[in-house]
Parts: C-alpha cells; structure tokens; sequence
C-alpha cells in the first residue's frame, strides 16, 4: 500500500515545473531580425502615380481595402475597412494602423 506525501505542493507551483525555459534570453527575436529582409524604398513612376491616386479617390470609410505600403525597410500588405482618410495630415486608417499617403504603394478597393 503506497503512502501519502507528506507535504502537497500548491497548484501554482506544480504549474510552474512545466513552464518552457528561453536559455538564451532573447535568441528568437535576434534570430527574426536577422532573417529579415530590407528593401529600398521604390519611386514611383508617374503613370503609376497617376493610378494609385485614382485609387486613392476611390476609397471611402467603411470600405474594405488591401494597402501594401512601406514601413521600416520593408513592404506590409494590410486588408481591412477604412476607418479614416484625412487628405489634410495626408493619412490613410485601415482599422488601427496609420499610414502616411507618401508611404503607399498600392491600393485595392
């Protein structure tokens, strides 16, 4: 017949014995960043100047739209509904990410 353990540890700390261990604190976020890929930003040629303003007078809130643009050496492509365009401070809103006009590349409606 076995015997109880004299001593039971709390929950939380059972829990604690099966939490993952980061032995190199930091290692996977350096790993990311070096994977990385950064590109230049690229000018626009006038005709597709021209095309992504006509997209641009095609957006309007409530919309959804697929925006690639250019942040932190490198392209994001971001879908979903416009939230805000402010033609004065030059802004475009898809949900909870600003972005600068002088930053899009391309746009669908």
């Amino acid at each position: 017949m076995a015997s109880k353990p004299k001593y039971k540890m709390p929950i939380a700390d059972r829990a604690k014995q099966f939490v993952p261990f980061a032995a190199l604190k930091g290692l996977p976020e350096a790993l990311s960043a070096k994977e990385r890929i950064t590109v230049d930003k690229i000018e626009l040629s006038p005709e597709m100047a021209e095309e992504l303003d006509r997209r641009m007078h095609l957006l309007q809130k409530g919309n959804i739209a697929t925006v690639v643009y250019f942040h932190k050496d490198e392209y994001i492509k971001i879908t979903g509904m416009v939230a805000r365009i402010d033609t004065t401070c030059r802004l475009l809103q898809i949900v909870n990410t600003k972005i600068h006009f002088d930053d899009i590349y391309e746009v669908t409606v």
